[in-house]
């Protein structure tokens, strides 16, 4: 089984704009295309999200990566705050903030039926949102769901910066024909060592002749596609 590697990134803004730039030429070279996690409510206008909009007219892809990352948007009690943003919610409550986030992205000109949570987190009650608004896809720390079928492909997603065992694990993955999910802030790619691991860990992924996708063309455990609509740009007829 050929494994399938994909990369995302997250916090683009005008302060990390440049280091965007130069992952994503560095992953052209490779013709590695990245899924870009974006906020709506915490999206900033301008050249960034310009970059943003060229980047899903080509292969890149648009992943909801939830409203606004509050830590505690139902006002719950103590004990259950400082949780990510859809890790606790229930169903009703999520399809709120999903109905808001869609509509944020669409006054921005963005569109997308590819879902990611905050810090990778989804309740079982987000999970059944999404399904209910029609979203294709869920990627959450543990694999990809494809909210369709209900499969699920497994593979943990690595976020360089945080862990340093990148290349022993995505060699390992790549070699089963796994799924390689390698993740990355944009706002750690200043940190030393961190870009560099990025990139080796893509090649070799890429040495073990892992095919590079995003969350919306990965393969799902049926053999189907997890999107079948292209998620980025809104298309011209609903802008």
């Amino acid at each position: 089984m050929v494994a399938t590697l994909l990369v995302s990134l997250s916090g683009i803004g005008p302060g990390t704009l440049a280091r965007c730039a130069d992952l994503a030429a560095e992953l052209d070279r490779r013709q590695v295309p990245m899924s870009l996690l974006l906020a709506p409510r915490k999206a900033v206008p301008g050249e960034a999200l310009d970059w943003v909009r060229e980047r899903v007219r080509g292969r890149d892809v648009l992943v909801l990566h939830g409203f606004d990352h509050s830590a505690d948007p139902c006002h719950r009690p103590v004990s259950l705050r400082k949780r990510a943003e859809f890790s606790a919610l229930p169903a009703h409550e999520a399809g709120l903030r999903l109905v808001a986030a869609r509509a944020a992205l669409h006054r921005l000109g963005l569109a997308t039926d590819v879902f990611a949570p905050p810090s990778w987190l989804a309740s079982p009650g987000t999970v059944t949102a999404l399904r209910r608004h029609r979203f294709a896809v869920c990627a959450d720390m543990a694999g990809v769901r494809d909210l369709r079928t209900g499969d699920v492909r497994t593979g943990r997603v690595r976020m360089v910066g945080e862990h340093w065992s990148h290349l022993l694990s995505t060699g390992r993955a790549a070699r089963r024909g796994g799924l390689v999910r390698i993740g990355v802030d944009a706002a750690d790619l200043d940190r030393t060592g961190v870009r560099d691991v990025l990139l080796e860990s893509v090649d070799l992924a890429l040495h073990h002749d892992a095919a590079p996708a995003t969350y919306s063309s990965a393969d799902s455990p049926r053999g189907s596609t997890l999107s079948s609509t292209p998620s980025g740009a809104v298309p011209a007829r609903t802008r």
